[in-house]
């Protein structure tokens, strides 16, 4: 069974998730990559295989999830589907790339490097819980989508929920199907683990994230009848966009408790226990199943340490965070002149037409 902290280990950072992170960031202009597809609903091309060329898809695949250095059991998940393994790879990057743009005005920007990624998994931070969450639920959207999309061979779209005046309803178009990637998730993750309070907490972290997924499911219906009528009305379940599921997990993060252990005297089991410090809102409630929760205090990320390599020579922005990111060491500022697409206009047919303007601008940078 994979715990939370192997479950980090490959769903960010396998060597070969790495490769494939590294390509897509490099040619990023911005988050909008981390969406795939148009709508992320089209369903791929299929095209006639031979022999040899279902062969070599087979391997190929099994290849990916050899990668992934998986359990057994989950090795054996992925390998069972063939749609399994390019499920995997993307919600890597798409999990990876919202989390860099969810923090990507804080001082710890989605740091994902090499010894700053282990020595942060290690231990229990605010930030941790945050890639807990933002992971989990990445797998979760990504495999519903998947399943919509046409790509797996165990599922398809998303049958028919019980809703009101069904009766006036035809089921249809393709919704994405969610009770399938639950069920495949909670597989995939492993049971709850009671063996120590950080287990407990990251298994806690991880279900935030598919339980801010199922919250986000919203039922789409277009009408159909004569002169525009809505006779009958064809509806469809479809998932937020991951942007808007990164956005709620943000939020969860700056409302984040700081917990303890205790022992439930009724199973002698252990528990996630009230926060330590009572905090605005929450009172000394118990942990809501959907609050992140943590248990280390976060280091300041000001200066290069274990956990970041800090702020110097970041770049920020003057009257919105340069004074929290260059941690009172000021910045630095730099004059440039820039060319940029202006005026642009859409001519008959079809293409975009621009004109170049060129401004001097200022970039801010903190000092060392």
């Amino acid at each position: 069974m994979l715990d939370g902290h192997r479950l980090l280990r490959w769903l960010f950072f396998s060597s070969a998730s790495c490769a494939l992170l590294v390509l897509l960031l490099a040619g990023a202009p911005g988050p909008s990559l981390a969406y795939f597809g148009l709508t992320g609903n089209e369903p791929l091309t299929i095209l006639p295989l031979t022999s040899e060329m279902e062969e070599a898809a087979v391997k190929a695949h099994y290849k990916v999830c050899d990668r992934l250095k998986l359990e057994k059991k989950q090795r054996r998940m992925c390998r069972r589907d063939p749609g399994v393994a390019e499920t995997l790879m993307e919600a890597i990057s798409m999990s990876a790339l919202e989390c860099q743009y969810q923090f990507r005005f804080e001082r710890w920007n989605c740091t994902l490097e090499g010894r700053y990624r282990a020595s942060l998994l290690k231990r229990g931070f605010k930030e941790t819980a945050f890639l807990y969450a933002i992971s989990s639920a990445g797998l979760t959207h990504a495999m519903a989508k998947a399943c919509s999309a046409g790509r797996m061979e165990r599922c398809t779209c998303d049958e028919a929920p019980d809703l009101e005046n069904r009766e006036a309803w035809q089921w249809g178009g393709c919704g994405d199907n969610l009770k399938y990637s639950n069920k495949f998730v909670k597989e995939f993750l492993g049971k709850k683990s009671n063996k120590d309070l950080r287990a407990r907490v990251d298994f806690h972290n991880n279900l935030v994230g598919m339980k801010v997924i199922k919250a986000g499911v919203e039922t789409t219906c277009k009408c159909h009848g004569v002169s525009g009528s809505c006779t009958v009305r064809t509806c469809w379940r479809q998932l937020s966009p991951f942007h808007e599921i990164g956005k709620q997990l943000k939020q969860r993060y700056e409302m984040a408790l700081k917990v303890g252990s205790t022992t439930n005297e009724a199973t002698g089991e252990g528990d996630i226990s009230p926060p330590k410090k009572s905090i605005q809102g929450h009172g000394d409630q118990i942990p809501r199943t959907t609050d992140l929760v943590y248990i280390d205090d976060s280091p300041s990320f000001c200066l290069v340490s274990r956990y970041s390599p800090g702020t110097s020579g970041r770049k920020c922005y003057k009257d919105k965070n340069c004074e929290s990111i260059c941690c009172g060491r000021g910045h630095n500022t730099q004059s440039r002149v820039v060319t940029r697409p202006c005026q642009c206009q859409v001519r008959w047919c079809c293409y975009v037409e621009c004109k170049q303007c060129t401004q001097r601008e200022e970039v801010y940078t903190c000092k060392d």
